[in-house]
């Protein structure tokens, strides 16, 4: 955007008086100022710092920042189900991109948004959505990310009992009955890296998926991997986790924030992420909140 403004500056230059302010200069060519379009993740240049100005960017409602997420709101992102109490490690991210933004906590105004609906296509009603949504270019086509906040392993659980639950490779699960949440990287891990025989079982949330497990309606479910040590220490003690999935070196699987697909906030939530990744921020709440969600063995 400043860019911009300095070609237009150079314009008017050349048919103003040299002697003329640069007050002056605004008033001989006025000019709407361009918003800048949604960029960070999408691959855009990053905001400048005047279009990023702390506590003023153009939110759904002046002066608040609207964060939308699911509910139920799990552990170990949310805790107790209230994304509004800061607990949980995207409960304490979305706090920490909206302090580096300069909205303090009373500026933040969570909005239930349903997974899926979060990345489909359409206007959005809220400023940007935290909710373990992976960076994907299917996904892009729809909506705009920030900055990548962070790095995601896929991993298998299985009860003990299960015959899943002795699997070395992802070909030792081609023949178990696999379940996933719906619209997830999970699903797309099993149909994409484990091609099971069997098609596999697909959930509108993990608490179905998780069911589906205890119950033996599946062998398997496939889920990130700080949510199957959840799983398996806090929620189903009967079930380990079998192993994890290797993550592609060149393009490791991200969580995004998402926005608006012409939102005016993208690179300057980007900004705001990438920020904390430098300053230890992003690594201090993972050690704070996942610290449980310790290596697994690899899958190959």
């Amino acid at each position: 955007m400043h860019l911009a403004n300095r070609s237009l500056v150079t314009t008017v230059t050349a048919v103003c008086s040299a002697v003329v302010l640069c007050a002056a200069l605004t008033g001989c060519a006025p000019q709407a100022e361009e918003k800048p379009k949604a960029s960070g993740a999408s691959g855009q240049a990053g905001a400048t710092a005047g279009a990023c100005a702390p506590g003023g960017l153009a939110t759904e409602v002046e002066g608040k920042l609207t964060v939308g997420t699911d509910k139920p709101a799990y552990a170990p992102w949310f805790s107790d189900d209230e994304p509004s109490n800061g607990k949980g490690f995207e409960s304490a991210v979305a706090y920490a991109v909206a302090k580096q933004l300069g909205y303090g906590r009373d500026a933040v105004v969570w909005q239930h948004v349903p997974f899926n609906s979060a990345f489909a296509p359409g206007a959005k009603k809220f400023d940007f959505d935290i909710n373990q949504v992976s960076i994907s270019e299917s996904r892009k086509k729809a909506v705009a990310f920030s900055s990548g906040y962070y790095d995601v392993r896929q991993a298998v659980v299985a009860l003990k009992s299960s015959k899943a639950a002795g699997a070395k490779s992802a070909a030792d699960l081609k023949d178990v009955k696999l379940g996933a949440q719906v619209g997830t990287t999970s699903l797309e891990f099993i149909n994409d890296l484990v091609k099971p025989t069997t098609k596999p079982a697909v959930y509108q949330r993990n608490d179905f998926a998780k069911s589906a497990l205890k119950t033996g309606q599946v062998d398997a479910i496939v889920v990130d991997l700080p949510t199957a040590f959840y799983i398996t220490g806090a929620e189903v003690p009967e079930a380990r986790v079998v192993g994890q999935f290797p993550n592609s070196a060149d393009e490791p699987e991200q969580f995004g924030l998402v926005l608006d697909k012409e939102s005016t906030l993208t690179s300057c939530v980007s900004g705001a992420v990438d920020a904390l990744r430098k300053d230890g921020t992003l690594a201090a709440l993972e050690e704070e909140w996942l610290s449980d969600a310790v290596d697994a063995p690899v899958l190959k």
